[in-house]
């Protein structure tokens, strides 16, 4: 049941983020519309450290903040934000990381482009990388996809079909998001150390296909956590490999031939990253030509299951 004087819920899938979660909500907070026409709702993805008492304790100490917390023992991503949905109060719903900073507008942003675009079923925005401590030398544009760096376009426009908004920062109306059923659960995102990625691509590329129309925002701006110190090239090959593994369960589900033709694909994509690497090291950029080839690679691995 939708609450009239509610605008827009922000939906926050937390997984041992005791760090971030935080800021995540101070930002959301701080927001500069009223505090009273949006909801904030904490799905913790059965965290096992300190995230469930950080966010009782904020929720104990701002009193004028319309947030909640709840709990999804079933691990993934796609479990916790169909239950974030299905428990907000509003027609529109905002899905943001745990470890995600919403600048001061973004809400504000968003109910505008609604007002003006009321026919519009989803919409995604900018993602800054905010790298701790730096962004480090080997990080280039084809692989920073992998942190979360996302900038579409310089200016409004709908996304290209097979082009859709990333999984931190993309808005949804309810009455689309329940026409797909939600995030499909075959791909949850991740389930302790294994990532089968690909949830938000399939939900937007089901929307595409029924005529939805799915908009890009670049000042409905995030800025995404990345620890340095975590980017190991077993992280890498986790989030990368789960890329290639989420393809999998999608083409699975479409049949023989659709996977047939996606790992083509995927080969023509490392012979271009072999290309793209070659150019690096032809440029001197020695350290950013490895990992572009090994994200391609380790995609590959996913799509075949290896």
């Amino acid at each position: 049941m939708t609450t009239p004087f509610i605008k827009i819920s922000i939906i926050i899938c937390s997984y041992n983020r005791q760090d971030y979660i935080l800021a995540a909500l101070d930002s959301l907070n701080n927001q500069s519309i009223p505090k009273n026409i949006y909801e904030v709702i904490v799905v913790d993805n059965n965290s096992t450290d300190n995230t469930a008492a950080l966010c009782h304790q904020y929720i104990s100490t701002h009193t004028t903040f319309n947030v909640r917390y709840e709990l999804e023992k079933q691990q993934g991503a796609s479990f916790a934000r169909n239950k974030g949905a299905a428990l907000a109060q509003t027609q529109l719903l905002v899905f943001m990381d745990d470890d995600a900073i919403a600048e001061k507008d973004y809400l504000h942003t968003i109910l505008l482009f609604y007002k003006n675009n009321p026919e519009v079923s989803g919409l995604g925005g900018r993602i800054i990388p905010l790298y701790i401590p730096e962004k480090p030398n080997w990080m280039s544009y084809y692989v920073s996809s992998l942190v979360g760096n996302f900038d579409y376009s310089t200016q409004i426009e709908e996304f290209k079909p097979g082009k859709y908004p990333l999984e931190s920062n993309m808005i949804i109306k309810k009455e689309d998001f329940d026409l797909v059923g939600g995030f499909n659960t075959a791909l949850p995102g991740v389930v302790g150390t294994l990532r089968i990625g690909g949830e938000g691509k399939d939900f937007f590329l089901k929307l595409q296909k029924r005529g939805k129309r799915i908009f890009y925002h670049p000042q409905a701006v995030v800025h995404h956590v990345v620890e340095v110190a975590k980017l190991t090239p077993e992280y890498m090959y986790r989030v990368a490999s789960g890329i290639g593994r989420g393809e999998r369960v999608r083409m699975k589900q479409q049949g023989g031939f659709a996977y047939f033709k996606k790992i083509i694909e995927y080969i023509f994509k490392l012979g271009a990253s072999l290309i793209i690497g070659f150019g690096y090291i032809l440029n001197g950029n020695y350290q950013q030509a490895g990992p572009v080839i090994k994200f391609r690679i380790d995609a590959l691995k996913g799509l075949v299951g290896k």
